[in-house]
């Protein structure tokens, strides 16, 4: 009985073998390229009944960090003013950022909770999709703050930062 199974154990190795270096298949498995450079916007006229997306809108603030911490926030630093809770041991790794009142929407502002934001002009870094989880203080205009853990050690006021909104 051992035999048996043994032999089975053996031809089953040797069929997948076989299957995995293609000894059943003539087909080759280099992925076929297409030669056709496209370009952007779309010079072919078959795409002319369709939308072009538009650039989003961009704001210019001020940003700086922030660290979940009660001198900077409130007094409960690992909850975020839409509820979200903070991994403590690696608040960066969320990609969320604090706007200014007056860029929220209950203030009259077109950003809201959970809205991705595209920001640039800070570093290689830091520039990339964030998602607004929170809101500064009052006494703040026109500035985004990037949740960063104090072992980060990233500092810094960074002027002229582009946002987008992305839908």
């Amino acid at each position: 009985m051992f035999r048996i199974k043994l032999l089975a154990a053996m031809l089953s190795m040797v069929v997948a073998m076989a299957e995995e270096f293609s000894f059943f298949t003539a087909d080759s498995h280099t992925p076929k390229v297409e030669e056709e450079v496209l370009g952007w916007p779309p010079e072919d006229d078959r795409h002319t009944d369709l939308e072009l997306p538009t650039t989003p809108e961009t704001i210019t603030v001020r940003a700086s960090i922030y660290h979940p911490e009660p001198n900077q926030t409130d007094s409960t630093p690992f909850i975020t003013a839409d509820g979200s809770r903070i991994n403590k041991k690696n608040p960066k790794k969320h990609r969320w950022i604090a706007v200014s009142r007056d860029l929220h929407s209950r203030w009259g502002g077109e950003l809201s909770y959970g809205d991705s934001l595209w920001v640039t002009g800070i570093s290689e870094e830091l520039d990339g999709v964030y998602i607004v989880r929170d809101v500064m203080n009052r006494r703040m205009h026109k500035q985004i703050d990037i949740l960063v853990g104090k072992k980060d050690r990233i500092m810094g006021l960074w002027n002229n930062v582009q946002i987008a909104r992305l839908d």
